[in-house]
């Protein structure tokens, strides 16, 4: 076997094996021969070697080793580096559903996880419309949501609902009924376990079209007037919240919602724009249950005024009905891994374009219900 051209060859006479290696191409198992197994050419070649032809090509194989060792120590180094930096701990469970009462929490769905969910709110508890004639609300239903959600990845979900819609003008003004809701969610930062990252930011658009049939306002009465939908754009309400959230401990979790809500169509004296701001928390009593409340209270000159408003708005004396923050308070229980809620809110409706301009239910007049979620998960 010939010893290939601008080859370097290492040979050791107290062993009965030469090794080739050819120069720029360094292996783990170098090519090696018995002397028996080389031409008389080849062993001619192997004495044209010197001690110094040897010792200056060892040096350089030394050198090249220390070289190659030096970047692969680097290597290593940027690769621990990068990776410590990727595999941050991040925070579990700031919140352990995403949605606490009313609002979204900062939690998002896992990436390629479908869950199908149906959210219900029954009729006032008390008050003039529950008691026993409604056996507690449990006989109405003030809104139900029907929908889904899905992770494209595990910080951006998008969900799908249809809602029955129940939400109100003080003096029975309907708002929007029979809502196709869309939304995305998305999780910009994440709260890690070291504290780099002090807290989770999540973003939250939702849009919200009406499917009631058009009313024709032949007699002009007041209460139809949002449905009458001069344009198809009057059916369409939006809604964009920030909501930003840290998990102070196992035992306490808090966060904040500034948000945005914009009808295109209202009634009179009302605003078409209302910001808000919500907080929601989540306190651990024990191992498998905590309780969780939220509270959304929108800044709007129509919803600050009392009854004495209205009262001259619609020409009522002794009108009763006004405007309300919604407030939801309940229990959270975790058992085998799964999360039951019981929770009890003066809010009807359920999706944010809904509750955030309509609520006008009464914590101290009875007028709150009972509310629940089934949710089912699907791996995709």
């Amino acid at each position: 076997m010939l010893l290939p051209v601008g080859s370097k060859m290492d040979f050791q006479k107290d062993k009965k094996v030469v090794s080739y290696l050819v120069k720029g191409r360094f292996t783990q198992q170098p090519i090696r021969l018995s002397r028996k197994q080389l031409t008389t050419k080849n062993q001619q070649l192997i004495r044209l070697f010197n001690y110094r032809q040897l010792s200056e090509y060892q040096m350089r194989i030394t050198l090249n080793q220390k070289n190659m060792t030096n970047k692969l120590l680097a290597i290593v180094i940027l690769v621990c580096f990068f990776g410590n930096v990727q595999a941050q701990d991040y925070t579990f469970q700031t919140f352990k559903d995403r949605r606490v009462i009313n609002s979204h929490s900062v939690e998002t769905l896992p990436k390629r996880k479908l869950d199908v969910r149906i959210a219900h709110r029954f009729g006032d508890m008390f008050g003039d419309s529950g008691g026993t004639s409604t056996f507690f609300g449990l006989e109405t239903a003030a809104d139900v949501a029907i929908g889904a959600e899905y992770g494209i990845s595990d910080n951006l979900n998008i969900g799908f609902y249809r809602a029955k819609g129940a939400g109100q003008f003080p003096g029975g003004t309907a708002g929007l009924r029979q809502l196709w809701n869309g939304f995305v969610k998305y999780r910009i930062l994440r709260q890690t376990e070291d504290g780099s990252m002090p807290f989770t930011l999540t973003l939250v658009g939702l849009t919200s079209i009406s499917g009631q049939e058009k009313t024709e306002l032949d007699d002009g009465t007041e209460p139809a007037v949002i449905s009458a939908f001069p344009n198809f754009s009057d059916r369409i309400a939006y809604n964009f919240q920030v909501i930003l959230g840290k998990k102070f401990s196992d035992a306490f979790s808090l966060q904040i919602l500034p948000a945005y809500t914009h009808r295109n169509l209202v009634a009179d004296a009302d605003e078409n724009g209302i910001f808000s701001i919500g907080i929601a928390t989540r306190i651990q009593l024990t191992k498998v249950m905590g309780i969780i409340a939220d509270a959304t209270f929108p800044f709007s000159s129509v919803r600050s005024e009392d009854e004495s408003f209205f009262a001259e708005l619609y020409g009522i004396e002794n009108f009763e009905g006004r405007f309300f923050p919604a407030l939801g308070i309940g229990l959270e229980f975790e058992t085998g891994g799964h999360v039951f809620q019981l929770n009890f809110t003066n809010a009807t409706g359920l999706m944010e374009t809904d509750y955030i301009p309509y609520t006008t239910s009464d914590w101290t007049q009875g007028q709150f219900r009972l509310g629940f979620t089934i949710s089912r998960m699907f791996n995709l």
